[in-house]
């Protein structure tokens, strides 16, 4: 299987419901390292994974949607605990609708999967592995 990764960032405010949350509970802020990973088993037709520029175009569009955002205020988002796992997996879907609607370019087509993880600090962070 190869694979390409593509990085950006986005800082986000949000609040969680929940005991386990502690103290995220009151409105604070994030900032996450976002590595957006596209995968297929063999290369295409350039021998590439994917255009790296539009990897990283289509990333950059992604995410702001979501960048200097309240989260608690987005009516998608309403009554969602945004956690880190989650966050990681509307970035992985909704890059895999750019890829479906051949944002990413037509060799795209054949990526077997993208793998979004977004890191919350040099010791945590969380993933989302899809199929497309």
């Amino acid at each position: 299987m190869f694979s390409l990764t593509v990085r950006d960032h986005m800082m986000v405010a949000h609040s969680f419901t929940g005991e386990v949350f502690g103290p995220a509970q009151q409105l604070h802020g994030a900032t996450f390292v976002v590595d957006a990973t596209f995968s297929r088993a063999e290369l295409d037709a350039d021998n590439i994974v994917v255009d790296i520029g539009l990897a990283t175009d289509q990333l950059k569009t992604v995410l702001g949607e979501l960048n200097y955002r309240n989260l608690d205020d987005l009516p998608e988002f309403k009554g969602v605990n945004t956690s880190t796992e989650f966050l990681a997996r509307v970035v992985a879907d909704r890059l895999a609708e750019r890829v479906h609607s051949g944002s990413l370019g037509e060799g795209a087509r054949g990526l077997a999967e993208i793998t979004v993880t977004l890191k919350e600090s040099h010791v945590a962070w969380a993933s989302y592995r899809r199929s497309l």
